[in-house]
């Protein structure tokens, strides 16, 4: 039987320009925000439920938890015919730190995470696609201690930060943050804690795929040097 995949194997994408995935002393590990490392599913509701107050457009808040992931943008594009989205966008981001950050909180397992990484010599590199002031906000807010953060990328948009960065691996709840591994040639590590659950992750093709971040020290734990 083999061995699970880690950090200091390299992975077969059948793309050029590929780059092997390393952890070792001094390199980074990428964390996702919104359901990877914070919980915002209340905030984000909060803030949804009082654009449609003060809009008159009736919003499923429900249901915009359930898409959390994707831009701004996009999400707004549900409720709101396209030429209202950017002033609605720029309402959202507006009202955001004074309802939404106050309603977050850490998701199960982050700072031990975190804790993780750091043990073994490496940073830790947040990148969301939450525009950079409320990224910013919600690190502090949540005392997330990180070495980069990097707001407003979404899917793919994200490698470029990865790879600046070294990013050996790229945790995260959506198949866009595998997408982002795979831009960064970086290990996608999917946890189960967003819109998709732990079958979807894996069709999509995550290297790894965890129930949530209570399982991520004991799995970067069990890593040897190849």
């Amino acid at each position: 039987m083999s061995s699970p995949l880690n950090l200091w194997d390299v992975p077969d994408h059948d793309s050029p320009g590929l780059r092997s995935p390393d952890l070792r002393p001094g390199l980074a590990v990428g964390f996702d925000l919104d359901l990877t490392l914070a919980d915002t599913r209340a905030g984000i509701g909060a803030v949804y439920a009082a654009l449609a107050a003060e809009s008159g457009v009736a919003i499923d808040t429900d249901a915009v938890i359930g898409r959390i992931g994707p831009p701004l943008e996009e999400e707004l594009g549900y409720w709101f015919p396209p030429e209202e989205v950017p002033v609605m966008a720029a309402r959202y981001r507006a009202i955001y730190a004074d309802i939404a950050i106050p309603a977050t909180v850490l998701m199960p397992g982050a700072a031990a995470a975190l804790d993780a990484v750091r043990a073994r010599g490496g940073r830790v590199i947040v990148v969301s696609g939450k525009n950079q002031a409320d990224t910013e906000r919600t690190v502090r807010y949540l005392g997330l201690e990180v070495d980069v953060v990097a707001g407003g990328l979404f899917g793919a948009d994200k490698g470029t930060v990865l790879r600046e960065h070294a990013a050996g691996a790229y945790i995260g709840d959506h198949t866009g943050d595998v997408d982002a591994a795979r831009a960064a040639s970086a290990l996608a590590v999917a946890v189960a804690t967003g819109a998709y659950d732990s079958a979807a992750l894996t069709a999509y093709g995550a290297d790894v795929v965890l129930p949530d971040l209570l399982a991520f020290p004991e799995w970067l734990g069990g890593f040897r040097a190849s």
